[in-house]
């Protein structure tokens, strides 16, 4: 069973704990998905909301975006500018929904293994460079910030998914 295990909000710039929490959660997640049905993972709770399937893809395509920022905002003029990107475009063209279900939990997991390898890696003076998301009001945050947010992200639709 997924236990969150100590990571809160007002720990939001913890990168090593940010860090332990998703290896956690790739484990975690894949048994949960291996144990549901192939039904129920491509079923849409109603018309036009993703399935559980497309959900998952949804975060790989925050996984490569953020891999990406985590990358680029290590050497970009600071703040490094967060931009966003075409979430249901990205969905519908990489079509998600007919991947075989062990190519989709793998791609997701091995993305987010990278983001651990690269975050791990990241110096902690560089984990204080500035960064500006453009989807968050209060203005310009840390990478350390970026890259725990990343996970809150993922844990929020892991909820919605009925996986945590």
């Amino acid at each position: 069973m997924w236990q969150d295990k100590g990571f809160m909000k007002e720990a939001a710039t913890d990168v090593p704990a940010a860090m332990q929490q998703l290896a956690s959660l790739i484990v975690h997640v894949r048994e949960q998905y291996e144990k549901t049905s192939e039904e129920e993972l491509l079923s849409a709770p109603a018309p036009g909301k993703w399935s559980k399937q497309q959900v998952l893809g949804h975060l790989v395509d925050s996984a490569v975006n953020n891999l990406k920022r985590f990358t680029d905002a290590q050497f970009a003029e600071q703040p490094y500018r967060i931009i966003s990107y075409k979430q249901n475009e990205l969905v519908a063209v990489n079509h998600y929904q007919q991947l075989p279900l062990q190519h989709m939990i793998s791609l997701w997991q091995l993305l987010n293994q990278q983001i651990i390898f690269v975050a791990e890696k990241i110096p902690a003076p560089v984990l204080a460079y500035e960064v500006l998301p453009q989807y968050n009001e209060t203005g310009i945050q840390t990478l350390a910030w970026l890259i725990c947010d990343y996970v809150e992200h993922m844990k929020h639709h892991l909820r919605a998914m009925s996986f945590l």
